[in-house]
């Protein structure tokens, strides 16, 4: 049987998707174990058990300032506006994807427009939104808005486009509406495309955020990753990094989840 057509089984695939993330782990450890044995206050790279009780004591000692725990409320902070920053640009991409796809009065302008703009360094803009709407949240918000919307609008209005023109012509036929053709011929194929594209952005939309809170704010944990990093402390950072790639993770599975419990036909939804 050819390669093309091997199928692993269910438990070989979990021992195959483990294997890359064992070896990276046992890299990390041959290394810091060589750099430790040279010097064993060497802050590069932090034995694993020292990154395991620094992870206990962020996520349980509270500050003595506040008596708060900063770990959750840089987590909580980071989540809310990375949820408003991608519903908002989500919200946006349904809408122009649609208009931009099915009315070709609507194409004809803003279809370049947003071309152009998706071409426009969202970081590059950074110092501008800080300027023009302050430090705040909402100049953070806005840059997720600003570095994924343009993606989703250009995808969603070449999905719209994509369509077979039959299922225009049929809908029309029987006396439908554009109207009624966006919201129940449209409407219903391109929600999990969006779906699979919002879970595409989120890698950009973490990147955004982490810059912006680096940049300007007091609370998140793109701000805690820069502040500890003048005191070179390795394992408080590794920390940051492996909480918010787990979280990263969880909401990559809950879209997929989502895609494939609501649209079960959809290929892409799985």
């Amino acid at each position: 049987m050819r390669w093309i057509n091997r199928r692993p089984g269910r438990l070989f695939g979990i021992v195959l998707a483990a294997l890359p993330f064992i070896a990276v782990l046992i890299f990390y450890m041959i290394g810091s174990e060589m750099r430790l044995a040279v010097n064993p206050q060497d802050k590069l790279l932090p034995a694993p058990t020292t990154i395991l009780a620094t992870a206990e004591r962020l996520l349980t000692e509270p500050d003595r300032r506040s008596g708060e725990i900063l770990f959750w409320l840089d987590t909580a902070a980071s989540l809310q506006r990375l949820a408003i920053g991608v519903a908002i640009a989500a919200s946006m991409a349904l809408v122009m994807g649609i208009l931009i796809g099915m009315l070709p009065y609507m194409r004809a302008p803003f279809a370049p427009f947003v071309a152009v703009f998706s071409m426009v360094p969202p970081l590059a803009v950074l110092p501008i939104l800080f300027i023009l709407l302050g430090l705040g949240e909402t100049s953070k918000v806005a840059l997720i808005v600003i570095g994924i919307a343009p993606f989703l609008i250009r995808d969603m209005s070449q999905r719209v486009f994509d369509l077979p023109n039959e299922q225009f012509i049929k809908a029309q036929t029987l006396g439908a509406s554009s109207l009624a053709i966006g919201l129940h011929v449209v409407l219903p194929q391109v929600l999990p495309r969006l779906i699979g594209a919002v879970r595409l952005s989120l890698g950009p939309a973490w990147l955004f955020l982490i810059a912006a809170e680096a940049i300007a704010s007091d609370q998140g944990l793109g701000y805690r990753i820069f502040l500890v990093r003048r005191y070179l402390a390795m394992d408080v950072i590794l920390t940051y990094v492996f909480w918010i790639t787990f979280l990263a993770f969880l909401l990559d599975l809950a879209l997929r989840q989502i895609a494939k419990r609501a649209f079960p036909w959809d290929g892409e939804a799985i």
